[in-house]
C-alpha cells in the first residue's frame, strides 16, 4: 500500500495563516501538523509517500527532507485535478489517501496489513455534522454520504483518511466531471456495490485541524493529554 497526503489548495479556511506557509505546517503543540499524519502513515507500515502541495512546496521538503515524493500542485482546481496529479507512481496498487486538515493516533497498521479491496472511511460522531461529509444509514448498514448537508441524517463524519483498492483512479476518473465534485463521489461508488466499511475512532482520537478553531481545540486536548501524539513523536 502507498499513502497520497493531500495538502494543495489555498487554505483558505486557515487565512491568513497560510499567506505565508502551506497549512501542514502550521505549529500544533510543537510539531508541524504534517508530522502527525507522516507519523501514523509510517508507524501503519506504509513507507511509499506523495505529498500533494502548494506554491509551498518547498517548505515542506525542507522539514520533511527527501524520504517522500512531492508533487507540485501550482494552481488549485479542485481534489480530482490535485489527486491526478499525484497519479504517476500511484497506480495498481491499494492507497491510503489522507487529507491534510485532519491527524488521528489511531493504530492502522492491523487495517493496512489486511486491507484486500473495496474501500475503508474513518468515522467518528461529532456535534457538528453539516460541516464534514456525513454518513446515510438503513439499518446499521452505510448506505451514502451526503456533503455538508442543511440536514444531517446522521451525526457520524466521514474523518478525511481513507484506504482504497487499486480500482480508485478508475472510480475517480468516472466521478470526477460531476459539479462539486468531492471525494465523497468516489467513495458512494463503493457504498453502492457494497464493498465500502466504516472504521469508527473515538472523539478524541481523531481530529479536525482545518480550521483555527480546530487547531485551538487540538492543541488543547494535546496539552490536557486527552490526545496523546502517534507514536515516535512522544
Amino acid at each position: 500500500m502507498k499513502a497520497i497526503i493531500v495538502a494543495g489548495g489555498h487554505g483558505t479556511r486557515l487565512f491568513p495563516m497560510t499567506k505565508y506557509t502551506n497549512k501542514t505546517m502550521l505549529p500544533l503543540n510543537g510539531y508541524p501538523v504534517i508530522d502527525y499524519a507522516l507519523s501514523t502513515i509510517r508507524n501503519s507500515g506504509i513507507r511509499n509517500i506523495t505529498i500533494i502541495c502548494n506554491k509551498f512546496i518547498d517548505k515542506i521538503r525542507d522539514h520533511v527532507g527527501d524520504s517522500v515524493r512531492y508533487v507540485l500542485e501550482d494552481e488549485p482546481k479542485g481534489i480530482a485535478y490535485a489527486l491526478q496529479l499525484a497519479r504517476g507512481g500511484n497506480e495498481g496498487c491499494p492507497l491510503l489517501i489522507w487529507f491534510s486538515d485532519n491527524i488521528t493516533n489511531m493504530n492502522l497498521k492491523n487495517e493496512v496489513r489486511d486491507f484486500k479491496n473495496g474501500a475503508t472511511l474513518l468515522t467518528r460522531e461529532v456535534g457538528n455534522p453539516e460541516e464534514f461529509g456525513v454518513a446515510v444509514f438503513e439499518n446499521n448498514t452505510i448506505t451514502g454520504v451526503v456533503e455538508k448537508p442543511k440536514n444531517p441524517p446522521s451525526n457520524v463524519a466521514i474523518g478525511g483518511i481513507y484506504l482504497f483498492d487499486e480500482r480508485f483512479w478508475e472510480r475517480l476518473d468516472s466521478a470526477q466531471s460531476k459539479p462539486n465534485f468531492s471525494i465523497s463521489d468516489v467513495t458512494i461508488q463503493y457504498i453502492a456495490e457494497g464493498s465500502a466499511k466504516i472504521l469508527s475512532v473515538g472523539e478524541n482520537t481523531w481530529v479536525d485541524c482545518g480550521t483555527p478553531s480546530g487547531l485551538i481545540h487540538a492543541s488543547k486536548l494535546l496539552q490536557s493529554g486527552e490526545f496523546t501524539p502517534p507514536e515516535g513523536m512522544q
